[in-house]
C-alpha cells in the first residue's frame, strides 16, 4: 500500500470516520465502512490516494472527485446513493456517503441468477426515474452499469459513482470534467464512442443495455476484441431479447429497441418516457424471488441429471435453460409433424414420445433422448420427416434453432458436437438393426487373413 494511504488507514479513523471494516478495492479507491459519530450512522467512505508520480493523472483524478462532490450535493433522491461529506488534499481526498447495505446490480446480470420480470422492470423503472432527476439538475452519469447501481435488501436501487459525471448547464468545450472516452465500452452508447457532445439520452442508452443484461443474462453486443465490440455498438441492431429468453414479453422488445437506438432522434428523450412505458408492461408474476429461484434451481437439477448434458459446463446450461422454453405436454400432442420447417429441436426431460413415418412407427424414445436434431444440424433443409406424438405426460425442453444461434460460442459448439455424436450413434444401432434383418454378406466367404483391406479381399460390385 503506498506510503501516503498507509499513514491515513493504519490509523482507526478517516478524518473523524471510525474505520469498522474495508467494503472493497479498485485501482484508484478503497472503500471502508465507517461509523459518523456526528449521527450515529454507518457510512460508507471512498479513500483515495493521488498519484503524485503522474502530475496530469493526479489532476485529473482531483478534478473528478471534485466533480463527483459538487454534483453529489444537487442529487437528493431515493434512488441516487447520497453524499454527506467530502475533503480533497494535495496527496489524497475521500469521499463520505449513504451507506447501501446489499449487491450491486452485477449479481442479477448473470444467466444463473437471473430476477423475475417484476423485480427487473420495477428496478429499472426507479433508475429511470432517479437519472430524470439527474437529468433536470443538469447531470449526465455517463457510466451507467450494473457495477454503479446497488440494490439494499428491500430491491430498491441506488445509483452510485457519478465521479465520470459532466454538468451540462456548461459549455462542455471548455469544462474541465469532461473527460473523453470515459464509461465501461460494452454499456457505451455510440455517441459516447465516437466522443460527441453529450445528453441525457446516453445515459438511456447505457441503462437499456443493463436491461437487456438482466432479461437475458447476457450483452445485447458482444465480442472477442475491443475494435470489433465497437464496430458492433455502432453498425449493428442488438438482438431481439424474447429470443434468447422466451419469457420476456413482446412488450418489452419493442421498449429495447427505442432504448438502444442508435438514432438520438429516435431514442427515448428523458427517464421519464422510459419509465412511462415500462409501466404498460404486462406480465404473469411468479410469486417472489424466493419461489422464482426455487423452480429455476429444480429445473438446472432436472438437466444436470440427464446423460446429454452430462459434458456441459454449468453456465452453459443455465444459458440453454434461459433461452428454451419449458414445456409440460400431455399425452397424445403432437411435438413435431411431418412436412413442417423449422429449426426447433429439443430435450425428452421426462415422458415417452411415439416416432413415426408415414403413418408407420418408427421407435419410441424417453427420458434424456433429443428430438429433432435433423432439422436443426442439417445446415440447408429444415424439413420435418418425422412425426413425434408424446405416449404419456411429458416435459419437454424445446429449444430454437434461431435463438441458439445468438448464444455463446462455446454452448454451440458444445451443443453440436452433442447432437452430432447421438445421431452418430442412433446410425450404429439402426445399422445393427438392419444388419439383424439382412442375410448373410456374401463378402464373408471371401475373407484372407493374409490380404486386403483390414484381411479382407474386396471386389467392385457390379454396375
Amino acid at each position: 500500500m503506498p506510503l501516503g494511504l498507509l499513514v491515513i488507514v493504519t490509523m482507526e479513523n478517516i478524518g473523524k470516520y471510525r474505520i469498522i471494516k474495508e467494503l472493497g478495492k479498485g485501482a484508484t479507491a478503497v472503500v471502508y465502512l465507517c461509523q459518523d459519530p456526528d449521527v450515529d450512522r454507518q457510512v460508507a467512505v471512498k479513500l483515495v490516494r493521488f498519484d503524485q508520480e503522474n502530475a496530469t493523472v493526479s489532476r485529473r483524478m482531483q478534478k473528478l472527485f471534485r466533480t463527483e462532490r459538487a454534483i453529489a450535493e444537487r442529487l437528493v433522491h431515493p434512488n441516487i446513493v447520497q453524499v454527506y461529506d467530502a475533503v480533497v488534499e494535495k496527496d489524497w481526498a475521500y469521499l463520505v456517503m449513504e451507506y447501501v447495505e446489499g449487491v450491486s446490480l452485477e449479481d442479477f446480470c448473470r444467466i444463473d441468477h437471473l430476477r423475475p420480470l417484476h423485480f427487473v422492470v420495477g428496478i429499472i423503472f426507479k433508475c429511470c426515474m432517479a437519472l430524470d432527476h439527474a437529468y433536470h439538475q443538469g447531470v449526465i452519469h455517463r457510466d451507467i452499469k450494473p457495477a454503479n447501481i446497488l440494490v439494499d435488501k428491500e430491491g430498491n436501487p441506488k445509483i452510485a459513482d457519478f465521479g465520470l459525471a459532466i454538468n451540462i448547464n456548461k459549455d462542455m468545450d471548455r469544462d474541465s470534467t469532461f473527460v473523453m472516452g470515459v464509461g465501461s465500452p460494452a454499456y457505451m452508447s455510440p455517441e459516447q464512442i465516437k466522443a460527441y457532445p453529450l445528453n441525457q439520452k446516453t445515459d438511456l442508452y447505457s441503462l437499456g443495455v443493463v436491461l437487456f443484461q438482466m432479461l437475458t443474462g447476457r450483452l445485447p453486443f458482444r465480442a472477442k476484441s475491443q475494435g470489433t465490440l465497437v464496430y458492433k455498438i455502432m453498425n449493428m441492431d442488438a438482438p431481439i431479447p424474447s429470443r434468447l429468453n422466451p419469457g420476456v414479453p413482446v412488450k418489452l422488445d419493442a421498449i429495447l429497441k427505442k432504448a438502444l437506438e442508435k438514432d438520438l432522434y429516435s431514442r427515448y428523450s428523458n427517464g421519464a418516457e422510459f419509465a412511462k412505458d415500462l409501466s404498460t408492461v404486462r406480465f404473469k408474476i411468479m410469486g417472489d424471488n424466493e419461489e422464482y429461484a426455487v423452480q429455476d434451481t429444480r429445473r438446472f437439477e432436472a438437466l444436470r441429471k440427464l446423460e446429454f448434458f452430462l459434458e456441459f459446463e454449468n453456465i452453459e446450461l443455465w444459458e440453454i435453460l434461459r433461452s428454451a422454453v419449458w414445456r409440460e405436454v400431455a399425452p397424445r400432442v403432437a411435438l413435431m409433424k411431418e412436412g413442417q420447417e423449422d429449426k426447433r429441436f429439443g430435450i425428452l426431460v421426462s415422458g415417452q414420445v411415439e416416432i413415426s413415418l408415414e403413418g408407420k412407427a418408427l421407435c419410441r424414445l424417453g427420458e434424456g433422448e433429443v428430438i429433432g436434431e435433423m432439422a436443426y444440424l442439417h445446415p440447408n433443409n429444415n424439413k420435418r420427416h418425422a412425426t413425434v406424438v408424446t405416449l404419456e405426460p411429458c416435459r419437454f425442453l424445446e429449444i430454437s434453432g434461431p435463438a441458439l444461434a445468438l448464444a455463446s460460442d462455446e454452448l454451440q459448439e458444445r451443443m453440436r458436437n452433442a447432437l452430432t455424436a447421438r445421431l452418430i450413434d442412433r446410425m450404429r444401432d439402426a445399422n445393427k438393426k438392419l444388419a439383424g434383418l439382412s442375410t448373410e454378406a456374401a463378402g464373408d466367404a471371401g475373407i484372407d487373413s493374409s490380404a486386403g483391406v483390414g484381411g479382407m479381399k474386396l471386389e467392385l460390385a457390379p454396375t
